[in-house]
Order: C-alpha cells, then structure tokens, then sequence
C-alpha cells in the first residue's frame, strides 16, 4: 500500500506562484508514475502534468510553460511548481501514482485546494 499526502496549497493573486508537494510513504519503492490533476467543482477531473520515474514529462495544454512538474525517488516526493497563476486555476489539486504492478495498482491523496484570485 502507498499512501498519498498532498500540500502546498492555499490563496494565490493572480500572476503569482505556489508549490505543491506530494509526500509518498509506505511501499515506495514501486511507484511509477506520478501525475497532478486538478477538479473544479462541477467539472470533472483533469490531468494536469505527469512525470514517470525517469523524469519524462507531459503537461496539459492550458498549464504549459507555467506550471513544472519534478520528483525526488529518494523523499518519494513529488512537486508542481506553479508560476503565472490565473483564476482558472482555481481547483483542488490531487495527487496520484501508479505503482509498476501488473496491472497497476492506483492511488489518490485527499487533495489540496488552491484558489487563485485578488
């Protein structure tokens, strides 16, 4: 089992910048790849940026060149440092990870909210 605590989160004005951490503990060392999602409410849950072990990347269109994804294996850390914020950007945050079973096992954090706004 992985569990998965996400922090970080909080007010923003627009134009301005967080860091979101996700904090892994229990059976680590099978995780595979990590992404950050965002759900607004009343809409459904969208992928935000995913990174595998290796450090490969992948952004959703709206949060390219903003926002950047990295990971530490050895904290078992994962991070979404977000610049230029915008009031869409307004969300609950979560985190998830895959783990290298056959087939993958999933899990979620509870999620962080962050609000943009002045």
């Amino acid at each position: 089992q992985v569990q998965l605590v996400e922090s970080g989160g909080g007010l923003a004005q627009p134009g301005g910048s967080l860091r979101l951490s996700c904090q892994a503990s229990g059976n680590t060392f099978n995780i595979g790849t990590m992404t950050w999602y965002r759900q607004r409410v009343g809409h459904v849950r969208d992928l935000v940026a995913t990174i595998n072990r290796a450090g490969t990347t992948r952004y959703a269109d709206s949060v390219q060149g903003r926002f950047t994804i990295s990971r530490d294996n050895a904290k078992a850390t994962m991070y979404l440092q977000m610049n230029n914020l915008k009031p869409e950007d307004t969300s609950v945050y979560y985190c998830h990870a895959n783990s290298d079973d056959r087939p993958p096992l999933e899990y979620w954090g509870q999620g962080t909210p962050v609000t943009v706004s002045s």
